[in-house]
């Protein structure tokens, strides 16, 4: 086997992105969307769950609000610090909290949503274009910016306008205080500023100079379609 150039360590940082074979789209429908962000979350704790189907049928009768505290309780394989899922790929930044922790949740995450998509769309072969991709993130800098391209990773791709309806980000937690969900570990983050506000506006400020950046560089920063696998 293969080793990668970039080795998974704990306590790092890393910036994990795919996209679908040959460009194609790995999300057809808000319940593609829905069934991936499932996945995000189940599929993340140390002990196999098999597939989110019997993980739900192991589940049922239980209550939701016992079932959603087992799954705080479990140890996880990774913290998510910001994610951006598109209709043909997706970005997360990642810390890896357990022993190979980033390989075995990106396996199942990748297995998993495969398995779902061929079934249900009726298609076989493989989704995603080879093995994930890793950029270790060597800097706070680089944490900071890559976080706003994460977070607004829908708008980077469609140059500012408004987002996809078939696309997710972590956005609304970093950036609204009624937000409910509480999926990424933010504090990294938002720590370095005053308040969200100030999260916001250091974001959207960037978001430009992202943009153009990404188009003279020929989209060499961060996007799937260029960089080889880690």
């Amino acid at each position: 086997m293969a080793m990668r150039k970039v080795p998974l360590v704990e306590k790092e940082f890393y910036h994990i992105y795919n996209r679908g074979v040959d460009k194609r789209d790995i999300l057809l429908d808000k319940y593609d969307l829905d069934r991936f962000l499932k996945g995000m979350e189940e599929f993340n704790v140390i002990k196999p769950i098999g597939s989110i189907y019997e993980n739900r049928v192991r589940n049922h009768g239980r209550q939701a609000s016992t079932v959603a505290q087992a799954q705080k309780q479990d140890t996880p394989l990774v913290n998510f610090i910001a994610y951006g899922v598109n209709r043909n790929h997706f970005h997360f930044i990642l810390e890896q909290v357990a022993e190979r922790g980033i390989e075995k949740f990106m396996h199942r995450l990748g297995t998993g949503h495969s398995k779902y998509f061929n079934t249900r769309h009726k298609r076989s072969g493989a989704l995603f274009q080879g093995k994930f991709k890793a950029k270790l993130i060597n800097s706070n800098e680089y944490l900071l910016h890559l976080s706003v391209y994460v977070n607004l990773n829908d708008r980077v791709h469609s140059r500012g306008r408004l987002a996809s309806t078939l696309s997710r980000t972590s956005w609304d937690e970093y950036i609204k205080d009624d937000c409910v969900d509480d999926f990424c570990k933010k504090d990294i983050i938002l720590g370095q500023f005053k308040n969200k506000k100030g999260y916001r506006k250091f974001a959207e400020s960037s978001l430009d100079d992202i943009i153009e950046r990404k188009i003279l560089l020929e989209e060499e920063m961060e996007d799937p379609d260029t960089e080889n696998t880690a």
